[in-house]
């Protein structure tokens, strides 16, 4: 049997984390759905940004929009719609058998709305409002400016993908977030149904501290860091506020590990997946790591509940002169700048390619 059908039999979705259009011209995240187990998707402006600039498929579809007047940020956001809706119908059959849980994709608001919380608000309401799909997430940096935000989207019925995690208390953080959403909700007399991930980014921490730490700390920090989050998801979700929520027929944020794909090119192509198997959570993976996983045909042991030896290796490394603390606000940071980066050369590669074809059809 494949290690991916492994996880997914032991509880844990796995999600895609790449969309482009050939995969849904061409059968390929159909395939990944029948034969990987894989269950939902995310996506992100640097996904899409490779996903325009390196395929022609989009080509045609531009040219009609640039036709009807549109470009720039808004032209954008129709293609990222029509990409997801689509996606959205495909994982449509998992979100419906599993009640909500699965089954779902996300879009992302501008990154250049990360500091700033009313846009966030009106731009996660609109981009929901406009796909029209019962399992698309929107994506909110958990950001001290985005934290309310997500509350807000939240209490208005707007499912949210919390990103742009990297600790313990960033989780924790997002988790409240979510749950006051909830509550105002229960109070309101709405529905509180309202589906949530929040999405702890994992091999990033790594990447910062690969030159800086003994040999034998390598690829370490960032397992260490989720398995201390996942004792807090777990703990949090037995604790009498959230089991009144669940008791008024909410359902739980479920915990997501990102940035799963392996960087250290010594490592294991799987060393993030394989670590963190644990149900009742999701691993949105790259496309090779999820072909490399499903190579497989056996999984290691399941996260213990309890975070295992988290504490004792964060320990090395505060030893190691790394100040977690310190580190997750960097990496947040560095990472809403890093999309932002990645925003402004989508729009720069949308202008260009607006402006061949455009040309092209005069």
């Amino acid at each position: 049997m494949k290690a991916t059908q492994l996880l997914h039999n032991l509880g844990q979705s796995l999600w895609l984390d790449n969309i482009t259009r050939d995969l849904l011209d061409n059968g390929t995240l159909e395939k990944y759905i029948n034969e990987f187990s894989v269950t939902g998707l995310t996506s992100n402006p640097t996904i899409f940004d490779q996903a325009i600039q390196k395929s022609s498929a989009y080509d045609g579809a531009i040219r009609k929009k640039l036709q009807e007047g549109k470009s720039g940020e808004p032209l954008f956001f129709e293609l990222a719609l029509e990409d997801l809706t689509r996606a959205a119908d495909l994982f449509r059959p998992a979100h419906d058998k599993t009640n909500g849980v699965d089954g779902w994709v996300s879009l992302e608001v501008s990154p250049l709305l990360a500091y700033d919380t009313a846009s966030t608000i009106a731009a996660a309401k609109e981009l929901s409002a406009r796909a029209a799909r019962p399992n698309l997430f929107i994506k909110i940096p958990g950001t001290k400016e985005g934290l309310p935000a997500i509350e807000e989207a939240i209490f208005s019925g707007v499912p949210i993908n919390v990103t742009l995690l990297f600790s313990r208390e960033h989780y924790l953080a997002a988790a409240e977030a979510f749950l006051r959403g909830i509550e105002r909700r229960i109070n309101a007399g709405l529905n509180p149904g309202i589906g949530s991930v929040a999405s702890l980014f994992v091999s990033r921490w790594d990447t910062a501290i690969k030159d800086k730490v003994p040999a034998e700390l390598r690829n370490k920090l960032g397992i260490a860091i989720a398995m201390r989050t996942y004792k807090a998801y777990r703990s949090l979700l037995g604790t009498p506020r959230w089991q009144r929520i669940y008791n008024a027929g909410a359902r739980p944020q479920r915990l997501l590990w990102a940035s799963t794909g392996t960087k250290d090119p010594s490592a294991s192509d799987i060393l993030y997946v394989k670590t963190l198997a644990a149900p009742f959570t999701v691993n949105t993976m790259p496309e090779a790591t999820l072909k490399a996983l499903a190579g497989y045909t056996e999984m290691g042991t399941i996260l213990p509940e309890d975070g295992g030896d988290c504490e004792e290796v964060l320990s090395q490394f505060a030893k190691a002169g790394v100040d977690v603390e310190a580190l997750a606000a960097e990496l947040q940071s560095e990472g809403a700048k890093s999309f932002t980066k990645s925003w402004n050369e989508l729009m720069g590669v949308i202008k260009s390619k607006t402006e061949a074809l455009g040309k092209g059809a005069d």
